[in-house]
């Protein structure tokens, strides 16, 4: 293994095992894993770049730690030369926040320095211009993740976002400067390094200034950032021979499908109501969760009595509304609930023959992977075709496998849900 990713939660995983998978031509991508957590057991030594998913963006600061630093420990003992923490590209986390003591604890164990923080990923909208983040031509306090219902981000200036977590020096690499090339970046890094600046917060529009960042940063031990500062680290390791690629797996799983929506976001709002126009949906009621009247079995029913169409069942609410249950029964307690609920409900479906699953939301996707990945009791996901950017097939076994697709909550277009299923089967649009 080359290249090992910590990512801190399982859509962001996906997310940039897609990216690694991939890759760009003319090279294309490594021979890529998604793990669920931390292995037991070493990897297949054809594994170029391992993904190590974590449900670490909301723990604890010492917990989400904690869990990094193991699977640090774990990637450098499959090899791994160059270390990847990712984190979302709306860079979610509070002030007090994980982002900044993870990459602390990362960058101390590797003896790091100048270490790229660039959460851009322009092909679903986030840029970087003058460290300050956007998400499509919104500055991301105006973005929407304002109202995020368990990392809000109200400030898009990623230095003083991260200072607050963070003790450690941070620089900035103008947009100038990228678009001066990968030497003129790898020498402003360099400097950074003499400085002793820990982190570096780089500027990046496009993808062109993507790759410019990869090359730039070829051979440092940690990156930090969104799936987009993936794009050109394959291309490093493909041309100098250490790799000779593979990319994305082909797919090919049939069975009956059901979505499981645990996202508050616009965008997959959007979607439920795309998909609730053709397909059977079911809204959970959330305090029925919350005093036990509404169980998996409930939603298990529901999807086995729909079994032939692509039933839906999801907890999405408005900002408004989800302000309100928050406040009666607390934001941690509703997280957990729900995340137990979809949990519970994805093994007894993976139980039933359910062999299909798309997922929405970061925290529910993590559940979901988590519960399915036990109940077949195999942690490796293989990287398919990608459905959306962002989004590939995930799937899971080999005798019968279980396809997933784990879909952060602002990814996808419209139809995702609909299209999701259909690419699990190894149609293309």
């Amino acid at each position: 293994m080359l290249i090992g990713v910590i990512a801190d939660d399982f859509t962001g995983a996906s997310d940039i095992a897609n990216t690694l998978a991939k890759g760009v031509a003319p090279e294309g991508g490594l021979r890529t894993a998604q793990f669920a957590g931390v292995p037991d057991a070493p990897a297949d030594p054809a594994i170029e770049a391992g993904v190590i998913s974590l449900k670490s963006r909301s723990a604890p600061v010492a917990e989400a730690v904690a869990d990094s630093l193991d699977a640090l420990a774990w990637l450098r003992a499959q090899g791994c030369q160059q270390l990847v923490f990712k984190y979302c590209s709306t860079f979610d986390s509070t002030r007090a926040g994980n982002i900044g003591p993870v990459a602390d604890a990362l960058a101390d164990a590797l003896g790091a320095t100048g270490v790229l923080v660039c959460p851009a990923f322009p092909a679903t909208g986030r840029t970087v211009y003058q460290g300050h983040l956007f998400v499509f031509d919104r500055l991301l306090d105006a973005s929407g993740m304002q109202h995020h219902p368990l990392t809000p981000m109200t400030d898009p200036d990623l230095r003083r976002w991260l200072g607050h977590q963070t003790a450690s020096t941070i620089g900035h690499i103008g947009l100038d400067t990228v678009l001066s090339g990968a030497h003129d970046t790898r020498n402003a890094l360099t400097v950074e390094m003499v400085r002793d600046t820990r982190f570096v917060v780089a500027d990046a529009v496009t993808e062109a200034d993507l790759l410019v960042l990869g090359a730039a940063v070829a051979g440092q031990p940690l990156v930090t950032g969104a799936s987009g500062i993936a794009l050109g680290l394959p291309r490093n390791l493909i041309r100098d021979g250490r790799a000779t690629g593979g990319g994305a797996s082909p797919v090919s799983v049939a069975g009956p499908a059901a979505v499981l929506a645990g996202s508050c976001s616009g965008a997959t709002r959007g979607q439920i109501e795309v998909h609730a126009q053709t397909q059977p949906t079911y809204a959970i009621d959330v305090p029925g969760v919350m005093d036990g009247t509404v169980t998996a079995r409930d939603l298990v029913a529901f999807v086995i009595r729909h079994a032939d169409a692509v039933p839906l069942v999801h907890s999405s609410g408005t900002p408004d509304e989800v302000a309100a249950l928050q406040a009666e029964y607390g934001r941690i307690a509703v997280a957990e609930r729900l995340d137990a609920l979809f949990a519970k409900t994805a093994r007894q479906l993976v139980c039933a023959g359910f062999a299909r699953i798309v997922v929405a939301g970061g925290e529910t996707s993590g559940a979901v992977a988590q519960a399915v990945t036990d109940t077949l009791q195999v942690s490796a996901m293989t990287i398919g075709p990608e459905i959306d950017p962002g989004v590939p097939v995930l799937t899971i076994g080999t005798d019968t496998p279980v396809a997933l697709a784990l879909k952060s909550g602002n990814f996808g277009a419209p139809d995702f849900f609909a299209k999701a299923v259909h690419r699990m089967t190894g149609a293309m649009e």
